[in-house]
């Protein structure tokens, strides 16, 4: 077991894993920005080195400086968490070649399920469903316009390389498409340094659901059940919930057997998340993997009793999982809202800046998770989310009532949130039935 663990991110990600590795009895290694100087959680690791200035390309992305940090702070493996170099598979290799291990992947099988399109390939070929795609790269519009002809309109334009919503465009006609088309290219080539996209056939209303999986290296490969997070406003994630509601139990069964048998094709190992659609028939469809611990990971610790951080830190240290699918159960219902740093009342406008009062709910089945409090100052360097409020509760109703409480009896002064966004959403009649799609966020609440 390692002794020693650098932590290449911040925020709420990193005190996560920090408390992880304390009752593992790791030693941890912290880096911070200038703009995280003086964040509360830093005291709580074992040392905290400054790897550069706010602008993260300066800090958190400087491959260099992170394993200079692991040098000068004598670390032996690191923790990506999400986000920034979290699926980087040079990274991945550098730490490795420099003998760091990385709690994660291998870069080689990073780089396969990272890529949308090897992906979708690797589905093909063990035989899980995907959704109508093109055949590889599409690198022109007259390619384009004959695969939109073949399935028909609508169409949806996505990136090969990275996610979050980027690089992602729906094209209705032909005359759409052209724009479309370059709109997605710049953007992906923007935000991933890679501006290659693919086509499918856009699947109308469907619900978002994924699978967590964990690997180990000697073969196992377990998933713990799947996830619902089809409340989104523009691919970003709200509200995430386990297990998925008004889900047939073997259509939930099969999607979960279709994730292992796609990570065991392709050899991957530690944490990683099978993304599939759900149409109104509750077919499901491939659409990609996440090569990664993802910010909605506590959802399927609190229905499962597992610990991922601890789990994925066992994994990367070479021992077997702890334990089989048989093992494996979800109990009860839990649910997450991320609660933003953004103004859902002026579009969704961030809202960086000081938090002058913080009360944090509590009671029975709650858990929040966040590195926030009353004083800290909320950087417009980074990504808004201030925490993340969970109930795990016996049943959906209970979980919803709960949520409910939990977000009147949240207090965040000095900014505005997402909670009272939140707050419409769980009272409303469709989400509480289960009538759920991603685009019950637009269709109700953005206009």
């Amino acid at each position: 077991m390692f002794k020693r663990i650098l932590i290449a991110n911040r925020g709420e990600i990193a005190l996560r894993i920090i408390r992880a590795c304390k009752e593992m009895g790791i030693e941890t290694v912290a880096v911070f920005s200038e703009a995280d100087r003086g964040a509360a959680y830093l005291d709580l690791a074992d040392e905290a080195i400054c790897i550069g200035p706010a602008k993260s390309a300066d800090s958190y992305l400087k491959i260099d400086r992170i394993i200079s940090a692991c040098e000068v702070g004598r670390a032996e493996a690191v923790h990506p968490g999400y986000g920034f170099l979290a699926e980087n598979a040079h990274f991945a290799d550098v730490c490795r070649s420099c003998n760091y291990e990385f709690i994660g992947p291998t870069a080689e099988a990073m780089a396969l399920v990272g890529d949308k399109n090897s992906a979708r390939k690797i589905a093909q070929e063990t035989g899980v469903p995907r959704v109508p795609g093109s055949d590889g790269l599409v690198e022109s519009d007259a390619a384009a316009l004959k695969f939109a002809r073949s399935v028909g309109f609508p169409v949806l334009i996505k990136a090969s390389a990275g996610g979050g919503g980027r690089g992602m465009r729906v094209a209705k006609d032909a005359e759409q498409l052209k724009t479309a088309m370059q709109q997605a290219v710049q953007e992906a080539q923007t935000a991933f340094g890679n501006g290659a996209v693919y086509l499918e056939k856009f699947i109308e209303s469907p619900r978002h659901v994924e699978v967590q999986i964990v690997a180990d290296n000697h073969g196992n490969v377990v998933h713990l059940w799947e996830r619902d997070c089809s409340m989104q406003r523009r691919h970003q994630k709200l509200i995430e919930e386990s297990p998925a509601p008004d889900l047939k139990q073997s259509v939930r069964e099969a999607m979960c057997e279709a994730a292992v048998k796609l990570v065991k094709a392709s050899g991957y190992t530690n944490a990683g998340t099978v993304e599939f659609l759900v149409d109104k028939e509750q077919h499901f469809y491939f659409i990609e993997m996440n090569a990664r611990i993802q910010v909605e990971h506590p959802v399927t610790e609190l229905v499962t009793g597992i610990d991922l951080i601890k789990t994925q830190i066992l994994a990367a240290a070479g021992e077997k999982l702890p334990f089989r699918q048989a093992d494996v159960k979800q109990t009860g219902w839990a649910m997450e809202c991320r609660i933003n740093a953004e103004d859902p009342e002026h579009h969704f406008r961030p809202c960086p800046g000081k938090i002058e009062k913080l009360i944090l709910p509590g009671g029975f089945g709650v858990r929040f998770d966040s590195h926030v409090y009353a004083g800290y100052t909320v950087s417009p360097a980074y990504d808004s989310m201030v925490g993340k409020l969970l109930v795990h509760q016996p049943s959906r109703q209970e979980a919803i009532k709960s949520m409910r409480r939990c977000l009147t009896e949240l207090k965040v002064e000095g900014i505005k949130t997402s909670a009272p966004l939140q707050l419409k959403i769980l009272e409303h009649p469709d989400f509480q039935s289960g009538k759920i799609d991603t685009g019950f966020i637009e269709r109700f609440f953005v206009h």
